[in-house]
């Protein structure tokens, strides 16, 4: 027996697409579609902005996505259990992920100096990266969520705006990581710390929108509307 096609239409927000169904953000992330900081738009939008065609995005989408299979729906579960779900997944996740791609990339561009190819000022940026997250994830931790654990969130729209904001640099951060590494696409003749460098820098970008995602669209409305 056939599956049943997953229901997603070209008017919904690629920000409620990625909400329902986690593995979205894969689709997405291939396709350079912004679904954290540009979550507001529609898919028909998105692809008109990537030059994509509507029909073969959803047919992408209903091939690699089993919403029996996609994990937590994170905008029915309660707000505390989301704030555990950031700070376990993403915060602790990104603190110990950054400094082993900062290494990394320290490796790749000195072995490889002389190359015209090397991710060159990549391992600066990721520093600059992880200095920026690590100031926006204590505030967070200090401020913001304490508040939200207790049931302060109506009181919450000035640090959750400063929070958004802050989301949107971190965006334009991710566009310029993926510009120095080159797509994550490493040369023919790359060496197998240069190739895990680049899997885990994609990896680093899927997680960094979704943890955006998360906050953006699912856990600051909520807290909002309250």
């Amino acid at each position: 027996m056939n599956e049943p096609a997953i229901p997603i239409e070209p008017q919904e927000t690629l920000a409620a697409i990625a909400t329902r169904f986690a593995g979205a953000a894969r689709v997405f992330q291939r396709h350079g579609l912004d679904f954290c900081c540009r979550g507001h738009q529609t898919l028909r939008q998105a692809c008109a902005t990537r030059n994509l065609a509507p029909e073969a995005l959803l047919a992408e989408l209903h091939r690699e996505l089993n919403p029996t299979e996609d994990g937590i729906r994170w905008d029915e579960r309660p707000v505390g259990e989301l704030i555990d779900h950031l700070l376990s997944h993403y915060h602790d996740a990104h603190r110990t992920e950054l400094p082993r791609l900062i290494a990394m990339a320290r490796k790749v561009e000195a072995v490889h100096a002389d190359r015209a190819d090397r991710p060159n000022g990549l391992a600066a940026h990721l520093e600059f990266c992880a200095d920026e997250l690590e100031r926006h994830m204590q505030k967070e931790e200090q401020v913001l969520f304490p508040m939200l654990r207790a049931g302060h969130g109506g009181h919450a729209s000035g640090p959750i705006q400063v929070m958004e904001h802050e989301h949107q640099d971190h965006g334009a951060n991710l566009e310029a990581l993926r510009r120095l590494a080159h797509d994550y696409v490493p040369p023919p003749s790359a060496c197998a710390t240069w190739r895990a460098l680049y899997l885990g820098l994609e990896q680093l970008e899927r997680d960094v929108m979704q943890h955006i995602h998360l906050e953006n669209h699912v856990l600051f409305p909520r807290v909002l509307a309250r």
